[in-house]
């Protein structure tokens, strides 16, 4: 049995930290329990993106999050990059979707070739074997042959390959507006509702 009040996020260290935050912060907004993981490169990103210099322990992570976003502490998990006792590195959890967001190449490489050597790509790849909802954002330009095979080889396992490419005929106003029309594009994948941009035709 599956719970759709929790969700999986995982930064790696693609350029991309803002719709990472957005996403986190509208996910926790909707009462989701967020299983958050950050790799190493994630961190270095989201201190040159964000500014967000983010203690070494995962548990002085949660707090300084949980404190940033005024969540209940129970409502954010953070686990550190190796730590294989966490729940997503077994099919037994009961969390439906993970997104990485935003996703490198090397993770999606790894997760395409089943190489869990972190806990990131471990908990894809129970995602794979368990038949849950998996979204990836790369965030790459250009895309070479091998990245794309390797996209190509995980849509057809089920994987949602969702590029941050924002569209601009609702003619966006600021960097705020394209950064939520990306997130609004992950959140309609996982099916939670939201109301960071109109839709077409309404």
């Amino acid at each position: 049995m599956t719970d759709n009040k929790q969700i999986a996020l995982a930064i790696t260290g693609a350029s991309g930290a803002p719709y990472a935050k957005r996403l986190l912060e509208i996910l926790l907004q909707s009462g989701i329990t967020v299983h958050l993981m950050i790799s190493a490169a994630g961190r270095i990103v989201l201190a040159d993106e964000l500014d967000w210099k983010l203690p070494a322990r995962a548990g002085d992570v949660q707090t300084l999050l949980s404190e940033q976003f005024q969540c209940q502490p129970e409502q954010l998990k953070v686990y550190g990059e190796q730590q294989w006792s966490a729940p997503l590195a077994s099919g037994s959890h009961r969390v439906p979707t993970m997104i990485v967001c935003p996703c490198t190449m090397g993770t999606l490489s790894a997760i395409a070739c089943g190489q869990s050597d972190n806990l990131i790509n471990r908990a894809a790849d129970v995602m794979l074997k368990e038949n849950r909802k998996l979204i990836l954002v790369p965030r790459e330009a250009p895309f070479s042959a091998i990245h794309l095979e390797n996209m190509l080889k995980l849509a057809r396992l089920g994987v949602c390959i969702l590029p941050p490419s924002p569209g601009f005929y609702f003619r966006p106003g600021s960097l705020q507006e394209v950064v939520d029309f990306v997130v609004a594009r992950i959140l309609d994948q996982t099916g939670i509702e939201h109301s960071l941009m109109p839709r077409w035709g309404e």
